[in-house]
């Protein structure tokens, strides 16, 4: 019996190192693994444009805003849109919080969205984070659904906070920042592409 008991620790051993070298791709995982444990990636300059040829599906999603609005991407059917993936505690993301502003004020007028996605905070802490550092567009508050992250899963898992994403006027992924914006000026210039392109 005791043997038995010992193969068995072997196996739920080996298969647990297993599923944590699986996982090491994603660089959260990886944090924990290295024992470092914060949940978020610094800018690290990962910046990728997605040819128009090689875009997956539209990306539909909706959610609540933190000021408690029902939205639906729907609604913004057309415009180019920046999806940032944040949430308050995280360090990165309240540095590049004026960068990303900075981008919604230089194309406020012109056929662009944008909107936050919070994955970790409840809509107060949300809408204290925006007054704080003087955010004017709406996040979504996914806590507890999940389902605004979700509906990107197919398109560009999101494995790091903050992930900041471009999508064209049909809706699909051009582009994307994982970590945080080193300054405004590249998105604003991925921004600026994908309103060149053809609708």
């Amino acid at each position: 019996m005791p043997r038995s008991r010992s193969l068995l620790t072997a196996a739920l051993a080996a298969v647990f190192a297993l599923t944590l070298a699986g996982c090491s791709a994603d660089p959260v995982a990886q944090q924990y693994l290295d024992g470092d444990g914060k949940g978020y990636i610094s800018a690290d300059g990962a910046v990728e444009e997605i040819p128009v040829a090689e875009r997956g599906e539209p990306v539909d999603f909706s959610g609540v805003t933190e000021a408690g609005a029902e939205f639906d991407s729907a609604e913004i059917a057309g415009d180019v849109t920046v999806v940032n993936f944040w949430y308050a505690g995280c360090a990165p993301c309240r540095a590049e919080a004026g960068d990303l502003e900075s981008v919604w004020q230089k194309y406020a007028d012109d056929d662009v969205s944008f909107i936050g996605v919070n994955t970790y905070d409840q809509a107060d802490t949300a809408k204290a984070f925006a007054e704080t550092y003087g955010i004017t567009y709406p996040s979504l508050i996914d806590v507890d659904s999940g389902t605004a992250k979700l509906a990107f899963a197919n398109a560009t898992p999101i494995q790091a906070t903050p992930t900041t994403l471009v999508l064209d006027k049909q809706g699909r992924v051009a582009a994307r920042i994982i970590g945080q914006l080193d300054g405004p000026s590249i998105l604003a210039t991925l921004v600026g592409d994908a309103l060149a392109e053809e609708a």
